[in-house]
């Protein structure tokens, strides 16, 4: 049976189909198994060639070519005018139904207004848009920071806790089009200072299981981040952060007292559905 990790959809029903074939498992439909490797392919993409499709699912040609012919007349894909396949109206039908059961954010409120109110600490969950971290839910600590973020507020992705977490725990080709963003919008010099930001922080992350901002956002501010693993799909979706004043903590002491209850915290948002 499948586990839920972090690597791409696409791969990991590669994995199974190569599994169940080297099984002989009489039970497995391969050709619905193909099927889905198509809808697969549009984890991360908007839209696709068919070349693309080939190339992205490993199939031949004939048979994506069949494959986006049926799934074409189910309403699962769609063809533009210039030629590109998109998901098509069921597909979306079909997303849409699911988050409507499963919206992390609305449980994850509750949660952090408990942790907030309970160790004194603005804790805060976000996820990636355009190169920034967009705040989608917001618990403020006792204690007066000199920054006053709420929902709907965007901070640097490179120079925030929660920013590198996202960052850290998104997969490759994420990471990618992290980075591509963020050339676009910033200078040279910004550009790479960011890079290194990043990349630093994806190394430590593998390590420490956490991202920190002592100061660099704000001199004020101390910030632990984790990234927060959806179990639902399958994939990190969001960051999580925690921060005080610095004034009133040492970085080392705040890490070892906040990460495990920090982690624990990520770990039940991501497990909502359960």
């Amino acid at each position: 049976m499948a586990t839920f990790d972090n690597a791409p959809l696409l791969e990991r029903l590669h994995q199974e189909l190569e599994q169940s074939h080297s099984q002989n498992d009489r039970q497995f439909v391969t050709a619905l198994g193909r099927g889905l490797l198509i809808l697969a392919a549009f984890e991360h993409h908007d839209e696709l060639s068919h070349q693309a499709l080939c190339q992205l699912t490993e199939l031949p040609k004939a048979t994506v070519t069949r494959l986006i012919y049926t799934l074409t007349t189910l309403g699962f894909l769609r063809q533009s005018l210039t030629g590109v396949y998109q998901l098509g109206a069921n597909a979306v039908r079909l997303s849409a139904q699911a988050l409507s059961r499963h919206d992390m954010v609305a449980f994850a409120e509750p949660l952090l207004r408990r942790f907030a109110a309970a160790h004194e600490v603005s804790v805060n969950l976000a996820k990636q848009i355009d190169g920034e971290m967009r705040y989608l839910a917001c618990c403020r600590s006792p204690a007066r920071l000199s920054i006053s973020l709420q929902v709907g507020s965007a901070v640097p992705i490179a120079s925030t806790a929660i920013g590198r977490a996202f960052f850290a725990v998104s997969s490759l080709p994420q990471q990618a089009d992290i980075l591509a963003t963020l050339q676009n919008q910033l200078d040279a010099d910004a550009f790479d200072a960011a890079k290194l930001s990043l990349m630093s922080a994806a190394q430590e992350y593998k390590s420490r299981g956490y991202t920190l901002s002592d100061g660099e956002f704000s001199p004020d501010i101390l910030a632990v981040a984790v990234g927060v693993f959806d179990e639902a799909t399958g994939q990190f979706a969001y960051s999580l952060n925690a921060s005080v004043p610095r004034a009133k903590w040492v970085a080392a002491d705040y890490q070892d007292w906040i990460v495990p209850k920090l982690q624990a915290l990520a770990q039940r948002i991501g497990g909502s559905l359960k």
